[in-house]
């Protein structure tokens, strides 16, 4: 479900042609500002409804307003823009709880979702994120595990990338992931 396009494409080559497309955008190819926005919005729009909740697509336009206006001085390679461009996601996904005064929303059943067959746990868990109803159980994890896992498995960053998004140090991320994982694969009974 990460960023890594269709299943068995290596995530080095989507950043490799993710890069590529920011360094044409930079340039001002708007075709290739559209490769960029098709390229990573799934995973952000993923990464935000886990936050917000209904209001993710709202949050992730007031992010990419903030991204085509500053991707000029963005310097990096296509891993480096998807750290970037989360953080940015996330901060206007703050912004919007800290406007609306309310927590991250929390919800969704557990008789909804249907355990897979047992395999290994980070597997499983991850294949159950990418359904609406797994990101309404991830909503219900403590809300550092939370952002921890859909980094990591949403939006595909790797630890010190998430670490940087979220100004923690990257064991500190791990850590969490790993817990906020555990948790999930107990709640669908498949640990």
């Amino acid at each position: 479900m990460g960023q890594g396009g269709e299943p068995g494409r290596p995530q080095g080559a989507f950043d490799g042609e993710l890069g590529v497309a920011v360094a044409r955008a930079q340039e001002g190819d708007e075709v290739a500002f559209g490769v960029v926005y098709r390229m990573v919005q799934p995973g952000l729009l993923g990464y935000l409804k886990g936050i917000v909740g209904d209001e993710a697509e709202d949050v992730a336009s007031e992010a990419w307003l903030e991204i085509a206006r500053d991707l000029g001085r963005f310097r990096g390679d296509g891993a480096g823009f998807r750290g970037w461009s989360a953080t940015i996601a996330r901060h206007r996904a703050l912004d919007h709880l800290r406007r609306a005064k309310v927590r991250p929303q929390r919800g969704g059943s557990l008789e909804e979702v249907e355990p897979v067959a047992p395999h290994d746990t980070y597997d499983q868990v991850a294949e159950a994120l990418s359904t609406e109803r797994a990101l309404a159980l991830v909503r219900m994890l403590p809300p550092d595990q939370a952002e921890a896992v859909l980094l990591r498995v949403v939006v595909g960053l790797d630890g010190p990338a998430a670490a940087r998004v979220l100004g923690k140090r990257p064991g500190a991320v791990r850590t969490a992931a790993h817990r906020g994982l555990r948790r999930l694969a107990r709640e669908l009974g498949i640990e």
